[in-house]
């Protein structure tokens, strides 16, 4: 797999990192670990401190409830359903949309939850500390383990046809005004249908030319970090665990551009996309 930041391959994970990935993908009930977390592995110490800090409040339903909060306060640009002629026009049958459906149903389960997660353990990091409300005091409502989501497999870029791999490099640069950005997972999910992502890119490309996605992004962003700033206050002993000066800049610094860029613009995106490739 052509990963975008160095990462550690879920096949290649060994030992704890294995052990980790395996309960990444049973707390949030995916059958593939998101990038950020197999990029942390890389880094020696930053996963299993991170996945400490952050997984009790996975399971306790808290970054969830926060999670579904921000999910619905998103300034999304409003656009109508594709009509089954459009998909048709496209030669995607039933399986494929159902197909589809589900690995954007996916993605938008672990975007709003990662975005802030992320916030949460970058104000840690930072040694950002807050006052304990009513409402955060208690926590989440009681977690339910999701049923995983099957996705198809993660496709190689060198692997795609020539023009279906610019068109995902293409995706990838809108919503982003940064010069190398890292590679969203989920266009190269979508690779299977390459005619779904020329939909994609005619009706995401006019909301980044008018401003209103990079608007709907910078917006998604500051509500994370206001939910995140009501996560962090529920952080235990577990994020004071030592962990060294260098180890915390390194982790600072793989984090970020996931929190201000990629996750940030694909947790618009991918949100825009499921309500426009609803069922009607």
């Amino acid at each position: 797999m052509n990963d975008p930041v160095p990462a550690v391959t879920e096949a290649a994970a060994t030992g704890e990192i294995a052990s980790i990935f395996a309960d990444i993908r049973q707390v949030l009930g995916v059958d593939v670990v998101n990038l950020i977390w197999r990029h942390l592995a890389t880094i020696p110490g930053a996963l299993p401190w991170a996945w400490r800090t952050l997984r009790p409040l996975y399971v306790d339903g808290t970054i969830a409830t926060e999670a579904v909060a921000l999910h619905a306060d998103l300034a999304l640009p409003r656009l109508p359903v594709f009509p089954p002629e459009a998909f048709a026009g496209a030669d995607l049958l039933e399986s494929d949309i159902n197909a589809i459906r589900e690995v954007l149903a996916a993605y938008d389960r672990t975007n709003a939850m990662a975005i802030v997660a992320l916030f949460a353990l970058l104000l840690r990091l930072d040694g950002e500390s807050f006052a304990l409300d009513a409402a955060a005091a208690h926590g989440g409502e009681p977690h339910q383990r999701p049923l995983p989501i099957s996705l198809p497999a993660l496709l190689n870029m060198a692997d795609l046809a020539p023009a279906t791999a610019e068109l995902v490099l293409t995706l990838n640069r809108l919503g982003t005004r940064r010069d190398n950005p890292i590679l969203a997972s989920m266009y190269r999910h979508l690779a299977h249908w390459p005619s779904y992502l020329a939909l994609i890119w005619a009706i995401i490309a006019p909301l980044d030319a008018n401003g209103s996605l990079g608007r709907s992004i910078a917006d998604a962003v500051a509500k994370a970090r206001a939910r995140a700033g009501r996560v962090v206050i529920r952080l235990g002993a577990n994020s004071d665990l030592p962990v060294e000066p260098a180890i915390r800049t390194a982790i600072r610094a793989a984090v970020e551009p996931f929190t201000s860029d990629v996750i940030a613009k694909m947790l618009v995106i991918c949100a825009v996309l499921r309500a426009t490739s609803a069922a009607l």
